[in-house]
């Protein structure tokens, strides 16, 4: 998962804010980590590591969304991520604080 922030129009350049998978695929790019792996692999190399899962840059620790998971073995990264997605997904729902909350957060008060 990944967004594009609101063009400023003052800067050519677009970025992007990762979140879910896709911050955990660019962590798991830079790590030593190799494939097969198991759910005890990842934690150790990668489970301390705070991984936002939504564009507000709300974070969760890998270690907590791998101990979500029913699987222990990764043939590859795509597997894992396979994974991890509906953890994610599951997480972001779970604490996201609705219209209503989004709507508090614009006002002064």
């Amino acid at each position: 998962m990944g967004v594009r922030p609101p063009s400023n129009d003052d800067d050519d350049d677009p970025h992007s804010i990762d979140f879910g998978i896709a911050a955990v695929d660019a962590r798991l790019r830079r790590s030593d980590l190799s494939f097969p792996a198991t759910n005890d692999d990842v934690a150790a190399e990668l489970g301390h590591e705070r991984i936002p899962y939504d564009v507000h840059g709300n974070d969760v620790a890998l270690g907590e969304v791998l101990s979500e998971i029913e699987r222990d073995t990764f043939e590859n990264r795509q597997e894992l991520l396979n994974a991890l997605h509906p953890e994610f997904e599951a997480h972001r729902k779970r604490h996201s604080s609705g219209v209503v909350g989004q709507m508090r957060s614009l006002l002064p008060f």
